[in-house]
């Protein structure tokens, strides 16, 4: 078990899809992007893991809370053939498309690194406990910033310092 360092959350898996044939997806929310700074605060840092039998990689991935909650919106209403994503159009993109047979088809796009397709067989109830880990990553590191007019940011109310 990781030890709990004093005023740094340890990071928290917002994804983590794994089968028996070692394909895996993991998300894992490291941090703030500039703790303290307005209006980055509420910005996340995090690591996109990505294990198949071609491919091995790590790569970085900002999240708004705008993402999250696009993400939660998505899990929400996900079924066979529909997809969820997080990251489009800001550099990386990862899209979680379910198919008929519950296998989910990851794609991964980096302009910059790469571009894979693979399938992962997850559990049966992986879609509820995705909306738990982001449920979790929101309770580590809540929204603490809000927009006061269109490119004014200031300190919520409700922050906890």
């Amino acid at each position: 078990m990781r030890r709990h360092t004093v005023g740094k959350p340890e990071p928290v898996d917002l994804i983590h899809l794994a089968d028996a044939a070692g394909n895996q997806c993991v998300v894992r929310v490291t941090g703030r992007h500039q703790p303290g700074v307005l209006p980055g605060h509420d910005t996340l840092c995090a690591d996109v893991l990505l294990s198949a039998d071609f491919l091995d990689a790590r790569l970085a991935l900002r999240l708004s809370q705008r993402d999250l909650t696009t993400w939660s919106q998505q899990l929400a209403a996900l079924a066979p053939g529909d997809m969820a994503e997080l990251g489009g159009g800001r550099g990386l993109q990862l899209v979680l498309r379910v198919n008929e047979d519950r296998s989910v088809s990851v794609t991964i796009h980096d302009p910059d690194r790469l571009s894979a397709l693979f399938a992962i067989q997850p559990h049966d109830d992986w879609v509820q406990d995705h909306r738990d880990r982001l449920e979790h990553v929101r309770r580590v590191w809540p929204s603490e910033v809000v927009e006061a007019v269109p490119m004014v940011y200031e300190w919520s109310p409700v922050r906890g310092d």
